[in-house]
């Protein structure tokens, strides 16, 4: 596969293969069913799954199942809202046990107002749940030397942040971000801090195999809108990432040769 044309670019994760390179959460939507049609607008195949935020099992109350259904869609139960690696392997077997899930995304997060991930326990806890039979996709802070022990330690894919989760920064730190891209042989994915389409298209476009955002698209004015945009950011920045941008240059290089002219 050569990549040279969108529909036959495809990446895997885990052994499981896709061909969009967007990823979107289940949060912050004012309904499932809003959630469901950003989805479907999207043109998501995996959606991530809040485990101890999101109704998976009460009928009493609307579920997610109802509306984002796993028959559509790869679910990718998250630890959002852990902060110990203790929390983060309970939440996740229990979402084995409900769903026989085992492609999982880890976050633990440090206890603060940036709520960046605490790597310590993040790495600890991986190693529990590799140990577990899980294949853990991992949120990550953008330490190169972090995400180099994450991927040693049996991750599936690597997640660093391009901003604090909700924050719509965009990327912080290119140089990080491509020294992770360029040591990875696991898919590496931006996870948290996009804010608009542009964002999308410059993580593509270093290298990234795909990003994965909620609040972007959840808090828009016009989140289908705002779901389809990005849709078109993602296959955008991988195409020019495929293409090759040309070389920057200190000076002009005019189109038409300046020789010989009338």
């Amino acid at each position: 596969m050569d990549g040279s044309t969108q529909t036959d670019d495809i990446w895997t994760v885990a052994g499981r293969t896709f061909r969009s390179r967007l990823i979107v959460g289940t949060g912050k939507y004012k309904d499932y069913a809003q959630n469901a049609a950003a989805a479907e607008a999207a043109g998501a195949e995996i959606v991530t799954v809040a485990v101890r935020r999101v109704n998976l099992t009460d009928p009493n109350q609307p579920m997610l199942v109802d509306y984002v259904k796993p028959d559509r869609f790869t679910f990718l139960p998250n630890t959002a809202g852990c902060f110990t690696g203790e929390d983060a392997i309970r939440t996740l077997r229990l979402a084995r046990e409900a769903g026989g899930w085992d492609l999982v995304k880890l976050e633990v997060l440090s206890q603060t107002k940036h709520l960046l991930p605490d790597m310590e326990e993040t790495l600890r806890a991986l190693k529990l749940l590799v140990a577990d039979g899980f294949q853990v996709m991992v949120y990550c802070s953008d330490d190169p030397v972090y995400a180099k022990k994450l991927e040693d330690a049996g991750a599936a894919a690597i997640m660093p942040a391009a901003a604090p989760i909700g924050s719509g920064r965009g990327i912080q730190n290119f140089l990080n971000l491509g020294l992770i891209i360029e040591q990875a042989t696991v898919p590496v994915l931006v996870d948290a801090g996009v804010g608009t389409a542009s964002d999308a298209v410059l993580a593509m476009e270093i290298g990234c195999d795909a990003v994965l955002m909620n609040t972007a698209i959840a808090e828009a004015r016009d989140p289908i809108r705002m779901a389809r945009a990005m849709k078109h950011a993602v296959i955008a920045g991988r195409e020019a990432w495929l293409a090759g941008r040309m070389a920057k240059r200190s000076y002009a290089d005019p189109s038409s040769p300046m020789a010989g002219l009338i």
